[in-house]
């Protein structure tokens, strides 16, 4: 047999036993059969690349590194879903989707196990792949098509052939044996282990290099679709037909009817969760049939006809050591638990938070207790309480620190609050964890500017503050000559440092770590001062004027602003080249002194362009409805924001009757709508 021939018959052979593992589960060989047929398909390719295509099962290997990755809009939001965390929660949903229904009797629901993993989106044309992205925030993801290339129960192809554009949706997980190696793996090589499977699938996704997404071996499992024509009338149609294509779905996802159907499936996932070969957190549970779903449509949370049911945190029990105190950016100083290492959840706890001092004293913790630790959300650890009749002697009451445990200085506490802190802004555990916040990626977003690297720079004096990290460029020279550092890590570092000086304005409010200042909160700061100028400038009532800025927030800002050494850090860093980009002002005063509130779904623009659009206008947009609202547009979906606009008598406009209020000029191109 010719080169060509024998090629092709590999590409075929190969794929359709990725077929029967990732998606039928049931293998017809082994892996080192696999692995020979594999390695006879990329011998055949090195010898002669015009023999290697696009969808060839080597190409799962992974691709050259990329330098970013490109944001993608979601043709549709992918949206969140309510949670139940109890069987009355979850009656009162089945109550609500009946009467939604007109009173039926009994509903059929499909239930799914909710992936503890990374979502992403697939959208392919004619049954080929085109792009990958991650959810983002819902509604702007990142473009990660080479590495979602390597993941398994993910076709570059479908087995049968799809018309038009598809765009396929589900949870990328790594498997609990996956992750056990590849951790044994790092620790082998002197790396730093991964804190859980869910972290590890999420960071495979995210690698710049494709090539070390492949050695995580994450999969893929499909839940439902995004844009695109429908696959069957219903969720239970839709899955078959996307496992027929060749997309992985789990074999637990099924029908069930009424709510004694769901407790049941609840009941019994729950008790096989720990053996599971992969992390869930809950089920996930929807009306089956689309016509019936489209009939109960969305509230401004996301669709009335499907809802999460999370389970409890699991609860451990171990050993605690030692309690110390812990110092954050704001130099709030609360107690942490120093633990014997315990498996919660899957995850490895060391640690975990007793919250302050008052709860600490509350619960009765003390040093060498046996503990009860839980993951709070199945995210962060946290310890219940003491086991009191395992408790050994009376060992002594840990006692709320008078001074700093990093800087010596005095600690002082506001009659309202619960929390020391240390009023030292030069306290070097303050200094960290702000250049930690200020990195982030809903700050500044400097990726490769890691916790361990930060520490590493403060201990050399590299670092200071966040303004010294615009400094960095001027020691390319020390810092590739440090350890484990190089040229192209180095310059990838001082790439990233250069693109984050002019992101949105609202990033670096938040990036300053200006008490009770969120990211929704700096969005909204930003909207109604646009410039880092006027933010700079404004005073407490400047402040308090902003919707949903109260009084505590208010004196904060002042407070921060107020400072001396907190202006010149902004003077510094302006000098240094940040320059973000600032709200552009309005081009009419049409809607000057008016506030709008979009709910629903839009059918002829994108809410962030409805929004944007207002704010050229003169006016402003706001994401909850009061008694200062003037308008509430709202579309097909709209829930509880309608509901309190007509209690409160606030104006409701359809989308159309706010298009007629806009000025002459044509509005902006129609697009996809979005559904809150």
């Amino acid at each position: 047999m010719d080169p060509a021939s024998r090629a092709a018959e590999l590409r075929a052979e190969l794929e359709r036993h990725n077929y029967l593992y990732h998606v039928l589960d049931s293998p017809e060989i082994d892996d080192s059969t696999y692995d020979r047929l594999f390695h006879e398909l990329l011998a055949l390719e090195t010898a002669d690349p015009s023999l290697k295509t696009p969808d060839s099962p080597t190409q799962r290997v992974g691709a050259p590194p990329v330098s970013r990755f490109p944001t993608y809009r979601h043709k549709m939001p992918m949206l969140s879903l309510d949670n139940a965390f109890s069987e009355k929660t979850l009656r009162a949903f089945d109550d609500r989707v009946r009467r939604g229904l007109g009173g039926v009797e009994e509903v059929e629901y499909f239930v799914e196990l909710k992936f503890d993993g990374a979502s992403l989106s697939l959208t392919y044309l004619d049954g080929v792949l085109q792009v990958a992205t991650t959810r983002g925030d819902g509604t702007t993801g990142e473009q990660v098509t080479p590495n979602a290339r390597t993941v398994g129960g993910i076709p570059y192809v479908t087995q049968q052939k799809m018309t038009g554009e598809v765009e396929v949706r589900g949870e990328v997980v790594m498997f609990k044996s996956a992750f056990e190696a590849l951790n044994k793996e790092r620790a082998a090589h002197g790396e730093q282990v991964l804190a859980n499977p869910r972290n590890a699938a999420a960071g495979g996704l995210r690698q710049l290099d494709s090539r070390l997404t492949a050695k995580r071996k994450l999969r893929f499992f499909a839940y439902g679709l995004g844009a695109g024509p429908r696959l069957g009338s219903s969720q239970s149609e839709t899955l078959a037909k996307l496992r027929e294509l060749g997309f992985a779905v789990h074999e637990e996802a099924h029908v069930v009817r009424g709510v004694s159907g769901l407790l049941d499936f609840i009941n019994d996932t729950q008790a096989r969760r720990a053996a599971l070969p992969f992390l869930i957190d809950g089920v996930v549970i929807k009306v089956n049939d689309f016509d019936l779903q489209e009939n109960l449509g969305f509230t401004a949370r996301g669709p009335r006809w499907a809802i999460a049911y999370k389970f409890p945190a699991e609860q451990v029990f171990t050993r605690l050591n030692r309690i110390f105190s812990q110092v954050g950016r704001t130099g709030a100083v609360t107690p942490v638990a120093d633990l014997e290492p315990v498996q919660v959840a899957g995850v490895t706890v060391t640690r975990a938070t007793l919250h302050n001092y008052e709860d600490l004293a509350r619960k009765d913790v003390r040093e060498g207790d046996l503990v009860i630790v839980q993951r709070a959300g199945d995210v962060i650890p946290e310890v219940v309480g003491p086991v009191l009749d395992k408790r050994v002697g009376d060992p002594p009451r840990p006692q709320e620190p008078t001074h700093c445990p990093e800087c010596g200085t005095a600690l002082a506490r506001r009659a309202s609050e619960v929390v020391p802190r240390c009023p030292n802004k030069q306290c070097p555990a303050q200094v960290a964890a702000k250049i930690r916040h200020f990195v982030t990626r809903k700050a500044m977003d400097i990726e490769g500017l890691g916790e361990k690297l930060i520490d590493r720079f403060l201990e050399t004096g590299l670092l200071t503050d966040v303004a010294s990290i615009y400094r960095l460029k001027d020691h390319r020279d020390t810092l590739i000559n440090m350890e484990r550092l190089g040229d192209q890590s180095v310059d990838n570092l001082l790439v990233g440092i250069e693109e984050s000086k002019t992101r949105p304005l609202p990033r670096l409010l938040f990036g300053l770590g200006i008490r009770g200042v969120g990211d929704k909160g700096a969005q909204e700061i930003v909207q109604e001062l646009r410039t880092l100028e006027a933010i700079r400038s404004a005073d407490y009532a400047t402040f308090l004027a902003i919707p949903n800025v109260g009084p505590a927030t208010a004196a904060e800002l002042q407070e921060w602003f107020e400072e001396p050494d907190n202006q010149r850090l902004i003077d510094e860093m302006l000098s240094l080249g940040v320059a973000p980009t600032e709200a552009e002002g309005p081009v009419s005063d049409l809607f000057a002194g008016q506030t709008f509130v979009f709910t629903g779904k839009l059918e002829k623009m994108a809410r962030e362009d409805a929004e944007e659009l207002v704010g050229k206008l003169g006016g402003r947009s706001s994401s909850s409805v009061s008694k200062q609202t003037s308008f509430v547009v709202a579309g097909p979906g709209a829930g509880s924001k309608l509901a309190k606009a007509e209690q409160l008598g606030v104006k409701v406009l359809t989308e159309d009757e706010f298009l007629q209020m806009l000025p002459n000029s044509p509005p902006p191109s129609e697009g996809e709508g979005v559904r809150e």
